[in-house]
């Protein structure tokens, strides 16, 4: 009788042993692991399995390679050890149990990169998983990824701003999962057979910075915006850009479990209109600029900063450019106008400042009062905060009429929108998915200056996929 489990380990020439995580992406390990990792994505669909029994002998070879790779690196991640021993326990019980629907719980569960938050420091990761904005299939993904941890946002971390899930990461190496608008690696994207209490959530700032960087040049040249000097700075310095949104990443990121919450900030599993999305990640991001004014007001208000604080000032002003600038030149107008709600609250986020006299499109050029920005900015994160407490009090349909009402006051509905005309009674009085149904794709099409600006920034936007530091 012949079994799995010696196909899987009879892999002629196994890697060699690499030792040093900084040359890893370099050597032939990697090489072997990341081309059986992309021969293997070939059998799998959809849910990461492999039903073809015709396919089973070469995926078992591709396997036996990912695991010769995942031996022969690991000396160069002892922090990882665990993971990675559980990793290779993960693929053989995968191959032996004839390649069903992957379960990676196991090696899921011992990977722990948020203790391990040190500038530098390397993971090797092997999963099969979706990638937000990239794949929508559970097929083997590997990474060679880098933390990304300065000793300011160490400091910021360890005093005002707690949060002990979020990590920082740079991308070294991948395979084509995230050769995409990637640039997240979340636990809950694993295949695995049930869902634990995650502990960590993953960034990839390096390639948020490098999208900026392209994203920023072009539309600012397209708009003839003068630049502050400081905003200009980051368009050459990618470094400088990595840590601006490291500092927007770790505030935004641990605002959706902070302030007056009418409901679960993540939203998990709950379908809602789309706007409400929009209004949570929006209202993480003010919070991110207002926080960023304060901290800039603090600490300019003392002359005895330390060399770490030096930096928390530089880039909490930073920050404010960053968030402006991303959220009305690349949100607004990236992805397709299906409830994207991201690009509305780019839109959200353009109109509220325009409508309020502190930015101008006058003579085809686009221009900022900047000493008015802040205050202005600040007025739109109140309104959100003022939406949620209020709600508290409220019915989920009846928050939902009202973060309606508060977009609507800022942007145009569709002219074919049943909520802007009003929704029918039989409607109003049913369940909360009738309200859903009701939500257009595109309930707020782009202005006509987005429309505009959409149409000279496609190929800018298109050429970010995949995007790296160096590319930037």
């Amino acid at each position: 009788m012949t079994t799995t489990h010696p196909q899987i380990n009879a892999i002629v020439g196994e890697p060699e042993v690499v030792e040093d995580a900084r040359t890893a992406e370099t050597s032939p390990a990697w090489a072997r692991l990341k081309n059986a990792a992309i021969a293997l994505r070939e059998f799998q669909i959809k849910d990461g399995s492999i039903p073809s029994s015709a396919d089973h002998d070469a995926a078992r070879i591709h396997v036996a390679a990912i695991i010769a790779g995942i031996r022969a690196l690991a000396p160069a991640f002892p922090h990882d050890a665990e993971y990675l021993a559980a990793s290779v326990d993960d693929f053989e019980r995968w191959a032996e149990s004839g390649f069903g629907v992957p379960d990676f719980l196991d090696s899921l569960v011992a990977f722990q990169p948020q203790r391990h938050r040190i500038d530098g420091i390397r993971h090797l990761v092997v999963f099969p998983m979706y990638t937000q904005n990239g794949s929508p299939d559970r097929l083997v993904e590997a990474l060679i990824v880098e933390a990304i941890w300065p000793e300011f946002i160490a400091e910021l971390e360890a005093a005002d701003y707690a949060n002990k899930l979020f990590v920082s990461l740079r991308l070294v190496d991948f395979t084509p999962g995230y050769d995409t608008n990637c640039a997240v690696l979340f636990p809950e994207t694993v295949a695995m057979r049930e869902i634990p209490a995650f502990t960590w959530g993953a960034i990839f700032q390096d390639r948020e910075a490098a999208r900026y960087r392209r994203v920023v040049r072009a539309a600012s040249e397209i708009t003839k915006l003068e630049l502050p000097a400081e905003a200009a700075r980051m368009l050459d310095d990618h470094d400088l850009t990595e840590k601006t949104f490291v500092m927007w990443d770790i505030i935004h990121d641990r605002t959706h479990m902070r302030g007056d919450l009418p409901f679960d900030p993540f939203m998990i599993k709950q379908r809602m209109p789309y706007f409400l999305y929009s209004l949570e990640e929006l209202r993480c991001d003010l919070t991110a600029f207002r926080e960023s004014v304060a901290i800039e007001k603090r600490l300019s208000a003392r002359d005895d900063l330390t060399a770490t604080e030096q930096q928390m000032l530089e880039h909490a002003d930073l920050v404010q450019y960053a968030v402006i600038f991303d959220r009305i030149f690349r949100f607004a107008i990236t992805g397709s106008r299906v409830r994207n709600y991201d690009g509305l609250g780019g839109q959200l986020l353009f109109a509220w400042l325009h409508q309020r006299g502190v930015l101008h499109w006058t003579d085809t050029q686009l221009a900022f009062d900047w000493a008015e920005v802040p205050a202005a900015v600040i007025a739109l994160s109140d309104a959100v905060n003022d939406l949620y407490w209020r709600s508290i009090d409220r019915p989920k349909t009846a928050h939902w009429l009202a973060a309606y009402e508060l977009v609507r006051s800022v942007l145009s509905p569709n002219p074919a929108s049943n909520w802007a005309r009003g929704l029918p009674a039989e409607v109003l009085a049913g369940a909360p998915k009738g309200y859903t149904d009701q939500v257009l794709d595109d309930e707020f099409p782009l202005s006509m200056f987005f429309e505009a600006l959409e149409k000279k920034m496609r190929p800018v936007i298109e050429s970010t996929a995949g995007i790296r530091a160096s590319d930037a």
